[in-house]
């Protein structure tokens, strides 16, 4: 459970933010402020310029992707108060078309973090100097961390000896199909009987043969 001096800057935070905090809660024992895009940046100068909070650094930003909800997409800045010895998330929720402000201008470290937002959820920042791609190729369609991206991609890179170049190519996926019991711990091998296997159903053609490369200092 958070401590008494914590909840009590939870709610001098509320009080002084005047209806730009729109609550505040405790993820394993640490403060989370909720907010709306159009306040985020007063209260991110409030948490970092106030006496009492002194949250001068921005450690990260990330999001999370609920498809389910309204609000898509959960903005989360990530703050370190070494005076205080505390540390604080923002949240903030916005739809899937939604623009966030830029924290540039207060944190500088927040250019590359909202890159990186960018890039895997697509949430854009409005003010952000350098809005590109950071962690995937200029060329990348979508945004993998949304929870609607397949899990295999759209695209599949490999070089070409004959172009000497990479290129993009649509996936392709010819392997059969498995279904998976996780009974076996050879759930892929279709054709070979192994020990532990027993309650594999023989395949129409039988079994193959196991080939056993035995080491020649074994047979001595």
């Amino acid at each position: 459970m958070p401590g008494e001096a914590l909840k009590d800057l939870a709610d001098y935070i509320v009080e002084k933010l005047d209806g730009d905090a729109a609550g505040y809660s405790f993820a394993k024992d640490e403060l989370v402020i909720h907010t709306d895009p159009k306040a985020l940046l007063h209260v991110l100068q409030f948490m970092r310029d106030n006496r009492e909070c002194q949250f001068q650094i921005l450690i990260d930003i990330t999001a999370v992707d609920f498809p389910e909800r309204a609000g898509r997409f959960e903005v989360i800045y990530n703050l370190l108060s070494v005076r205080q010895n505390n540390r604080a998330r923002i949240k903030v929720s916005v739809n899937e078309n939604e623009v966030v402000p830029s924290a540039v201008s207060l944190f500088s470290t927040a250019c590359w973090f909202e890159r990186e937002v960018w890039d895997m959820f697509g949430i854009p920042f409005d003010g952000n100097p350098d809005l590109r791609r950071i962690l995937t190729d200029y060329g990348f369609e979508g945004h993998p961390l949304r929870k609607d991206f397949p899990l295999s991609g759209y695209v599949e890179v490999r070089y070409d000896p004959e172009l000497r170049r990479v290129v993009y190519e649509p996936v392709s996926l010819p392997q059969d199909f498995r279904r998976f019991d996780f009974l076996s711990p050879w759930e892929g091998i279709t054709d070979v009987q192994l020990p532990g296997d027993e309650k594999a159903v023989c395949p129409p053609h039988g079994w193959h043969p196991v080939e056993r490369t035995v080491n020649a200092e074994q047979d001595k």
